[in-house]
């Protein structure tokens, strides 16, 4: 017994047991997090683990390995979506055990505040639009977003790239985070709901729009070539026509009777069922059925035809008389009547599929062989096929039509795939309806999800990406009329794909290797959202895949060197992918060589070294690579005195006791189109191997100077001196010293300090030569109107910002031409005013307002009791502000502001739009080279300009400045060439 027991205590000793649980990890967003477990067992268990009741694939983020009978997972940059719990099981033949694991990422509130202060947004969504056939359909919308989100369009949920050609359709961007879409050339297939997903590192958005493609179609004639297959179906059933088309871009397919289009109603379903067909179905077939079935595909490659003739067969026994077609009102009563072979014929009431029972909404009588049944307070959803049914399965068949408010109602059911859109279209007598919809009694708002749009008298309601839970009734309101239909959501396939098959590899370009795969057989019904290539060193002993790189629906790519970290023979692999799991791997036929191109990481740095020591130069790389040495042109050799290491990225060189006569020589690394190069300076000799502050230096006056130098020799001694004389520390100036950089710094630029200064050390001398100025200071602030009407006088006023500055005013150009027009000057103070009165429309035109430095430019225009004042600055400095005004004469009047014809928007490029009574402005606080350009205001009746150039300097307009003091400018002349860029 007591042996019996010890085998049973081995036993259970071997089966999978927990030595320490994981405990709670806490970590910080962006770290890395390490689950540990330790875990006894013999034979020793096989761990995994897992997360929402998925297995972890120990890949990209995700990593596992074992310490003895610790068993680590390691996440990588976590984030606040990895906060949960982990689970870790282990089993082996004996049994199992699993425990879990609390991961906790801190400074998740910050986190979720900045996904959601910088995810994308729509700040306007794309509207829904209809067009005629042929015609070109756009998209736009407004996104923000930081980083500028990823843009994708779909169409019923695929990708355009998948049903359209390239040709077909064009997506852009425009600054200002607009987004486009445009389809050329419009076909019926192209009508369907439009999605923009926008996604970044922050979140996605998305925003859907419906489009409708108007039906102008051509009369397909069937030619004699033609085949007409047969088909036959007895009265009262359906009957089904199929064809299958493929090509690009996805084939406009119209089906006709007789020569007639025939378009989706009570008793005709046109769809493409799930295996691709197009699908033509003719619910309870009449004797008026008869007749020739036409399905007609085309493309932009060309058309073809396919039909067949359909024959109704009459049933073995017939009514004496059958139902009659009716039309009614809403509200009305609705009477069918029909007559059976004989008194004792029993017969069933059908709403198409649905069995009617007598009661408060159907009567149902019998009078001999006639037959009665009434449809009382009839509604939309009474529209519809009835059927009186006999025993033996003959039927008579009427249509219902209830006229009133809804001229289109609802199906009475609508079946799509999770995943899948789903589409719903009302058409009211009238337009501008009040409107609603409702699900499970629920009304509907739009969201990015629900789609509601209006056409006029047609409504639009579409469900984006269903899931099994959007499922339910929906219904439609207009007053008093509704009409229902029932959504089902039917879940996909919880499975991952098959494998790619046909794998290649081609290795005709160097260094580089193009891959290609064909997806599998049963794609179509089981589709991948993607493939996954992973590599594999060979020859390291290593047998690890390493993710590269992942696609949507390519099928084939192309790897280059400068994918891998380094030179080696690679093996690559691939496997299906889609949100249930991954397929199996299939391996390329063999392995390719391939060299990465490097990158310089750390460059080499100059070296100072004492006589008879050894210098030491290294260089990190982004890859391993073999590159090559040179000392002053000449590529070294690995000897006794030159050493060479290469350590995977890390390149280095040693020259051993190094002389006087390698002071200053160059030493050079090059490798596969990387050169960088260093000096060597031996210690002790002193040389000024480089300055700060080009010659010729100009400063402005009340500014600091700051003249710099750098040495090789930090305990060299250095001298500063002006026009000769040596300089020594006094107030206003300081001499620095700080390791090789020596300094000379002016506090308060004087005129005076300008001259010839130098830098000198022993062996050495650097010149800076210093001219200080004085910038002219006359720029003007505003320049505006008081009044311009006819007979009365007219003010034009500028400000300057220096209230001695000379004003001269000019007319077209002309300043003989303002005398001629007997103005009055008003000189006084920082306000400059011409009056010209009386006001003539003579007086019209463009009036100049100038100083020695700039010019303002006032357009007055006499148009009726409408007037615009302007001022154009010729241009602004980077970091000066920029102000636009114009002035109306309606003070209620809407103004517009563009830069290059495009409308701008408060915040477009920072700019601030102002409006006081009739003056509007448009400015901005810093100016940037972006804000260049021709800015407009426009008005209802009329429009102005501006020519705004944005300088990054300063150099031209100092230039002029010391031409002007010195006298070497004449006022008029300059005045000409200010105007000159005004007008250009």
């Amino acid at each position: 017994m007591a042996a019996n027991k010890g085998s049973e205590m081995d036993v259970f000793g071997g089966a999978p047991r927990f030595l320490a649980y994981p405990r709670p990890v806490v970590v910080q967003s962006g770290t890395d997090a390490v689950l540990k477990c330790q875990i006894g067992g013999d034979p020793r268990p096989a761990v995994i683990w897992e997360r929402n009741n998925e297995k972890i694939d120990p890949q990209g983020r995700y990593r596992v390995f074992e310490d003895g009978n610790v068993y680590n997972l390691i996440i990588s940059a976590v984030t606040t979506e990895d906060s949960g719990q982990y689970i870790c099981k282990a089993k082996n033949s004996i049994g199992e055990t699993y425990a879990a694991a609390t991961l906790r990422v801190e400074g998740e509130a910050q986190e979720l505040e900045l996904r959601e202060e910088n995810k994308p947004r729509f700040l306007i969504k794309p509207l829904s639009t209809r067009v005629g056939r042929g015609e070109d359909a756009v998209f736009s919308c407004k996104l923000w977003g930081n980083p500028r989100p990823e843009v994708v369009w779909e169409k019923d949920g695929r990708k355009l790239n998948e049903i359209f050609e390239s040709t077909h359709f064009s997506v852009g961007y425009q600054d200002g985070g607009w987004f486009q879409l445009k389809i050329f050339k419009t076909r019926a297939p192209d009508g369907g709901v439009y999605t923009c997903k926008a996604r970044n590192e922050f979140g996605e958005g998305l925003a859907g729009a419906v489009l409708q493609v108007s039906n102008r179609l051509k009369d397909d004639t069937m030619t004699k070539s033609t085949k007409v297959k047969m088909f036959a179906v007895t009265e009262g059933k359906h009957a089904k026509f199929r064809c299958f088309v493929t090509g690009k871009p996805k084939p406009e397919i119209i089906w006709r009777k007789d020569g007639r289009l025939i378009l989706s109603g009570r008793r005709y379903l046109l769809y493409e069922d799930r295996e691709g067909y197009f699908t033509l179905k003719v619910l309870y077939c009449k004797q008026k059925d008869n007749g020739v079935y036409v399905c007609a595909a085309s493309n932009t490659a060309g058309q073809t035809l396919s039909a067949v003739h359909l024959s109704v067969k009459e049933p073995p026994v017939r009514f004496k008389q059958p139902l009659i077609d009716l039309e009614v009102w809403e509200r009305d009563l609705a009477v069918l009547e029909c007559e059976v072979p004989e008194d004792s014929v029993p017969i069933t009431w059908y709403l198409e599929d649905r069995r009617l029972q007598p009661g408060a909404k159907y009567g149902m009588e019998e009078w001999g062989t006639k037959r009665r049944l009434t449809i009382r307070d009839i509604g939309v959803d009474d529209d519809g096929i009835y059927l009186c049914e006999m025993a033996d399965g003959g039927r008579s068949i009427a249509e219902v039509a209830v006229k009133g408010t809804i001229v289109r109602k609802l199906p009475r059911k609508v079946d799509v795939l999770e995943g899948e859109n789903a589409a719903f279209c009302v058409e009211v007598e009238e337009e501008e309806m009040d409107i609603h919809w409702y699900k499970d009694g629920i009304e509907l708002r739009e969201t990015h999800q629900t789609i509601l749009k209006s056409f006029g008298r047609t409504h639009i309601l579409v469900f984006v990406n269903t899931m099994p839970q959007d499922s339910g009734l929906v219904t439609f309101f207009v007053g008093r009329s509704k009409t229902s239909s029932q959504l089902r959501v039917k879940a996909a396939r919880h499975c991952p794909p098959s494998c790619p098959v046909g794998v290649q590899i081609n290795t005709e370009r160097a260094n580089a290797a193009l891959l290609s795969w064909v997806p599998a057989q049963d794609s179509r019904k089981n589709p991948p959202s993607g493939y996954v290539l992973e590599r594999q060193e060979v020859g390291t002993g290593s047998q690890e895949w390493l993710q590269c790189l992942t696609t949507d629906s390519a099928t084939s790519v192309e790897i280059l060197g400068d994918s891998v970290p380094c030179e080696a023979d690679y093996r690559f692999r691939i496997c299906s992918v889609n949100k249930y799991g991954k397929s199996n791997n299939v391996e390329f036929p063999r392995a390719v060589h391939l060299v990465p191109v490097a990158r310089i990481q750390a460059p080499l740095q100059d070296a100072l070294v004492p006589e008879g020591q050894d210098a030491l130069f290294s260089i990190e790389l982004s890859a391993s690579v073999i590159g090559t040495w040179f000392l002053n042109g000449t590529q070294l050799q690995e000897d006794e005195r030159y050493s060479m290491r290469r350590s995977r990225t890390h390149q280095s060189l040693r020259i051993r006791g190094v002389r006087d006569t390698d002071n200053g020589a160059e030493i050079t690394f090059i490798a596969y189109g990387i050169r960088d190069s260093a000096a060597l300076y031996i210690q002790g000799m002193s040389h000024i191997i480089k300055n700060n502050i080009k010659t010729n230096y100009a400063d402005l006056t009340s500014c600091p100077i700051v003249l710099q130098c750098e040495l090789s020799d930090p305990s060299a001694q250095v001298y500063w001196y002006k026009d000769g004389s040596k300089l020594l520390p006094q107030s206003g100036v300081d001499i620095l010293t700080d390791g090789l950089t020596r300094t000379l710094i002016v506090q308060s630029a004087e005129f005076f300090h300008s001259g010839l200064y130098s830098c000198k050390t022993k062996g050495d001398t650097i010149m800076f030569s210093v001219d200080v100025i004085t910038i002219c200071d006359h720029w003007f602030v505003i320049a505006k109107t008081k009044s311009l009407e006819a007979g009365r006088p007219c003010e034009l006023e500028c400000e300057v910002t220096d209230p001695t500055a000379h004003v001269y005013w000019y007319k077209d150009g002309d300043e003989e031409h303002v005398a001629k027009s007997e103005p009055d000057f008003e000189m006084e103070g920082i306000k400059k005013t011409l009056i010209i009165e009386p006001t003539h429309p003579s007086n019209s035109g463009a009036y100049y307002c100038a100083t020695a430095d700039d010019v303002a430019q006032l357009i007055v225009q006499n148009q009726g009791d409408f007037f615009v004042v302007v001022v154009r600055n010729t241009s602004v400095e980077v970091g000066d502000p920029i102000v636009l005004r114009c002035e109306i004469s309606d003070p209620n009047a809407e103004v517009t502001w563009y830069k290059d014809g495009v409308e701008l928007l408060e915040a477009d490029f920072g700019q601030d739009m102002q409006s006081d009574g009739s003056i509007r402005t448009l400015s901005f606080q810093s100016a940037m080279l972006s804000h260049s350009g021709v800015y407009s205001c426009k008005t209802r009746d009329d429009a102005i300009q501006f020519q705004v150039e944005v300088k990054g300097d300063k150099s031209d307009f100092l230039q002029f400045c010391i031409d002007f003091r010195e006298g070497k400018l004449d006022l008029s002349s300059q005045f000409m060439t200010w105007k000159k860029i005004l007008i250009n």
